[in-house]
């Protein structure tokens, strides 16, 4: 076997963002499998997934789970997108509606594994896209639709934030008072209160519910395909 039969014999570095120790695990194992010069992090929620990339963002690839615990739906994507912009992110799931695939893609994913793939077609996957392509599963072929002009609209205000005014809203989604989100952050309440009012104007919205509600937009459910994986 090749150095590295994943990257054209070079060294991987890849963290793997998922919830579930099992999955993070069998994904481990086939990739020290097909490379003895992996790298390879794990981070079971966003914050910590976020945490490891403020600390180092040297990294060739994020393997990132749909419905990853601490954001919503497709707004961690974005947010990747927006603050480590030159790693590449593949989404992880269960959910194989080729709509939802489509919208992952919109969003700026390199790619997109079913968790029933293969451990062929995954180390195949990733593989792909260490060498600068797009990676889609088969059943992606078929009909899907895309983004919708509300959620267009949205992903592009959204995409007008900083990543800390990313932070802000993440926790605003998630029920937090700014003074939780001030503790949380490390930040004066004062500098909260400051964010969310940019956070506000960029997304053209006049209270927190309806910041949240665009946010929101970008939930990952589609008709007929539950929340879950």
């Amino acid at each position: 076997m090749n150095r590295c039969a994943l990257n054209n014999g070079q060294p991987v570095s890849v963290v793997i963002a998922d919830d579930h120790p099992i999955f993070r695990q069998a994904i481990r194992l086939a990739m020290e499998q097909a490379c003895n010069e992996c790298r390879i992090l794990e981070a079971n929620d966003f914050d910590a997934l976020d945490a490891l990339l403020q600390l180092d963002s040297d990294h060739d690839l994020v393997l990132l789970d749909l419905f990853m615990p601490g954001v919503e739906g497709f707004s961690g994507l974005l947010y990747l997108g927006k603050a480590y912009a030159d790693v590449p992110v593949m989404m992880i799931s269960a959910n194989e509606d080729p709509a939802v695939i489509q919208r992952a893609l919109d969003y700026g994913a390199s790619g997109y594994i079913p968790k029933s793939s293969s451990v062929t077609d995954i180390i195949d996957a990733i593989s792909t896209v260490l060498q600068g392509e797009i990676w889609m599963p088969a059943v992606a072929a078929q009909p899907g639709r895309g983004l919708s002009a509300a959620e267009a609209q949205a992903a592009e205000r959204l995409q007008q934030l900083t990543p800390q005014q990313f932070r802000v809203l993440n926790m605003m989604c998630r029920g937090l008072a700014n003074k939780n989100i001030a503790d949380q952050l490390d930040l004066a309440e004062a500098t909260v209160k400051v964010h969310v009012t940019a956070i506000m104007r960029k997304l053209g919205v006049t209270n927190r519910t309806q910041a949240v509600l665009m946010a929101n937009r970008l939930a990952a459910s589609e008709p007929g395909n539950p929340q879950a994986d």
